[in-house]
């Protein structure tokens, strides 16, 4: 079978938009057809393995039926004790690589994910499929050429990011920049930098990267990081930013990605996206393709053309989805198993928790991933794909995710404010949006004591680097400080627990919730009223 790059250097676009696109085009009927084809033959790799067996708790499915009905859905914690100590000789195939993502804060380190060789394979044509639908005008419309220049903005190996890129290099389609092997050694900055050299010098014409550094980079280039031209030794360079320049000073504004560069496409993941997108648009002159994908199901489903809804892919992932109530009683009853339905099965406007089942002998079964999806319609009709489409609505669990890096734990943030020795009384704490996503924590000193907010904040980001690795990478990769402190009156947390007990709350609601409390908790802290005092009124 010709390889993608064969089909280009032949003119073959039609093939080439089929082999990676062609999934478009597919009924539900088709769509399941394939779900159901692949996920027999990952139970037959399933039954041979220790791993297997052990999730799968000596369950021996002929169907998908069966399979649903006997295996219980799974979470990290069934597979830590195997691939936490990466053990090959328990799973289903023989993995070429090990990748990572980050774990809870007081969990697991690290979450360590198998890939086999097919799953590589398959990275490769997921990441092309990405790449043409980001740079489309209409079904079948190939534009990329051999050689185009490729940015990646991306966190490197062992991220599951950073594999996928040395996989695309691999099928020696595009000259990444930086490429991969020059870069092997570097850290995520100095790759990017070095990137960003060549682009200005080479020019770019697609780019991948996390939402909030494509906004870090937009906004180097408008503070003048990239405005000074260089020597006449340099002539690309020199004319590409006198051009740029150029560009901005007629439209009476600070110079922009879009001006030193005309993108083919661009591409993102991230929950960030739908907060950045009209920046990112502003900055660079199109908008992100919104990708949904994590390292233990590699690319999930992909915007198309029109950046609406997204649509699943069939021959990654065996795909289903609980009902969010289902989830919710499922998470205070571990003992209860959920129903899962199948894409032919969802509604649309409704929210369900995610589950995978990897393909091509990967280890994950009926895995949640602690995602909600929202299912937005059941088709898209502008486009005419018969395929479900969804958005990324938010994590199940209890935790802070900040910038797609790390996700904090009530004990990780409570921990971080003992160590920084500060004497408080009280704190909560939430994921916020202003110019970026923060973790704002509001603080209550003790009493006496004093102290300026952005000292305290300092204080509390070092212990925070100390304790969670990948929220350190926020700094070193991104150069971040991810946090802001408010500090509270005098008071507040006593006078909200008087005003919860004059309301008759129930003693476990005496205090607010140290994560993500509401707006009406966070107004009344703010600007506590002593209940002895004044009438406050109930349903904070």
């Amino acid at each position: 079978m010709p390889t993608a790059v064969e089909l280009l250097r032949e003119g073959r676009r039609q093939e080439l938009w089929l082999k990676c696109c062609g999934f478009l085009d597919l009924s539900l009927e088709e769509f399941m057809t394939i779900q159901r084809r692949l996920l027999l033959e990952q139970l037959g790799l399933l039954k041979g393995c220790e791993l297997g067996n052990k999730v799968m708790r000596g369950a021996k499915p002929r169907s998908v039926e069966e399979f649903q009905e006997q295996v219980p859905i799974t979470t990290y914690a069934d597979y830590a004790p195997y691939l936490v100590e990466q053990r090959e000789d328990v799973l289903p195939e023989k993995p070429i690589l090990w990748q990572r993502t980050s774990g809870a804060s007081d969990e697991h380190k690290f979450k360590w994910v198998p890939v086999t060789k097919r799953m590589y394979q398959e990275l490769g044509e997921a990441f092309l499929s990405i790449v043409l639908l980001g740079s489309c005008r209409d079904r079948g419309d190939v534009i990329v050429e051999e050689h185009d220049k490729l940015l990646y903005a991306i966190a490197p190996p062992p991220y599951a990011s950073g594999s996928w890129v040395t996989r695309v290099a691999e099928e020696k389609m595009f000259d990444l920049l930086p490429p991969p092997d020059m870069s092997e050694r570097m850290t995520f900055e100095e790759r990017l930098e070095m990137g960003l050299k060549m682009g200005l010098s080479e020019g770019v014409d697609y780019i991948i990267g996390l939402p909030g550094v494509l906004i870090k980079i937009g906004e180097r280039f408008s503070q003048g990081g990239g405005s000074r031209i260089p020597p006449l030794s340099q002539p690309k360079l020199a004319l590409r930013l006198s051009t740029a320049l150029l560009k901005s000073k007629l439209a009476r504004r600070r110079m922009l990605p879009r001006d030193v560069w005309s993108l083919k496409g661009m591409a993102s993941m991230g929950r960030g996206i739908p907060v950045y997108k009209e920046r990112i648009k502003e900055m660079w002159g199109r908008y992100p393709l919104e990708i949904y994908a994590c390292t233990e199901a590699a690319v999930i489903a992909t915007q198309t053309w029109d950046y609406g809804g997204m649509t699943f892919l069939p021959h990654v992932n065996f795909l289903e989805f609980i009902p969010h109530g289902e989830c919710q009683l499922w998470l205070k009853e571990p003992t209860y198993q959920p129903h899962a339905l199948l894409l032919d099965e969802v509604q649309a406007e409704k929210r369900y928790g995610m589950v995978i089942t990897n393909f091509r002998g990967g280890a994950f079964v009926r895995y949640f991933l602690g995602d909600i999806i929202k299912i937005t319609s059941l088709r898209n009709e502008k486009l005419h794909i018969d395929i479900p489409q969804m958005l990324f609505d938010s994590r199940v669990e209890d935790l802070i995710n900040i910038a797609g890096f790390t996700r904090l734990t009530e004990k990780a943030i409570w921990q971080a404010i003992e160590d920084s020795l500060i004497p408080y009384e009280d704190w909560v704490a939430r994921k916020e949006v202003k110019e970026q996503e923060i973790l704002h924590i509001y603080l209550e000193l003790k009493g006496g004591v004093e102290l300026v907010s952005h000292l305290v904040a300092d204080s509390i980001h070092e212990q925070l680097k100390k304790l969670d690795s990948d929220y350190a990478d926020l700094d070193t990769m991104l150069g971040l400080q991810p946090l802001e402190v408010t500090v509270l009156p005098a008071g507040a947390f006593h006078a909200y627990t008087l005003k919860q007990r004059q309301s008759g709350a129930d003693l476990s609601h005496l205090k607010p919730p140290h994560l993500n409390p509401s707006d009406a908790v966070i107004d009344f802290l703010l600007n506590p009223v002593h209940p002895a005092f004044a009438n406050v009124a109930s349903g904070y």
